[in-house]
């Protein structure tokens, strides 16, 4: 088996069935008794790596959050999955893209992992920054929108959705990947391995003590939702549709 480390993210964030409501004052959305689940990309990811081990492609997988102490919930998630161990950095706020970057960047020196999965975006910003700003950052090979993910040796073989199709890369470790929704889909989790994640190591890290001091850096003015859709009618020629778009505005 490879001696080989892998580090993946995983967020905390609005479940994906919960309908989101924006706070009155439009400061954001309101979390208060919401129920929270690890992002759907990021579980893909951690998917990934639970199998890459169990192929024998590693020998550890690290689960990663960063936020707040309440995301513990979310790497005891992870751990009941599979993961060897869960690292929470914590966060007095919520930190932005290049934040996250940086604090995964230094996580990597002091892991050493030979592969970082993320997902390819959390779908409560849709930033989508976080994968590529870490390759970055660390100067290694990554690859986005990994469908299909083969280690052989040291090298990594990703099949990668883009526009126009289907691409195949190969790329040297270590390096690092954020996943599409069809590389696989993530193991349901047992009662009995809840009770073993909970004997499992979570190591709390203040994001400061990792170097990165500054989380935010844009400023969000407002939230709102979006407006109503209104309904369409029907027109009895392509003269009226083109009057239609006229009076409308749109040509």
């Amino acid at each position: 088996m490879s001696d080989m480390k892998i580090m993946v993210g995983v967020k905390r964030v609005i479940d994906y069935n919960v309908r989101v409501q924006v706070k009155s004052d439009g400061s954001g959305v309101v979390t208060d008794g919401v129920k929270m689940s690890i992002n759907p990309f990021d579980e893909i990811a951690l998917e990934e790596a639970l199998r890459l081990k169990e192929a024998g492609k590693a020998a550890e997988v690290i689960a990663v959050s960063v936020g707040p102490s309440q995301a513990q919930e979310q790497l005891r998630t992870a751990l009941a999955m599979g993961a060897d161990r869960g690292i929470l950095v914590t966060t007095a706020e919520q930190p932005q893209p290049l934040a996250v970057a940086k604090i995964f960047a230094a996580l990597y020196a002091k892991e050493q992992p030979g592969l970082v999965i993320l997902g390819k975006q959390a779908i409560d910003d849709d930033a989508g920054q976080v994968p590529q700003m870490l390759a970055g950052l660390l100067d290694v090979a990554q690859a986005t929108n990994a469908s299909k993910v083969e280690l052989e040796g040291e090298s990594a073989r990703v099949t990668r959705e883009i526009d126009t199709g289907i691409e195949v890369i190969e790329i040297r470790l270590p390096a690092v990947l954020s996943v599409d929704l069809r590389l696989n889909e993530p193991r349901y989790v047992k009662l009995p391995d809840i009770m073993k994640a909970k004997k499992k190591p979570i190591e709390t890290i203040d994001a400061q003590a990792l170097g990165v001091e500054r989380l935010t850096f844009l400023r969000v003015i407002k939230t709102s939702t979006p407006p109503a859709r209104q309904g369409g009618h029907k027109v009895g020629s392509v003269e009226e549709l083109v009057q239609e778009l006229k009076q409308r505005g749109f040509v």
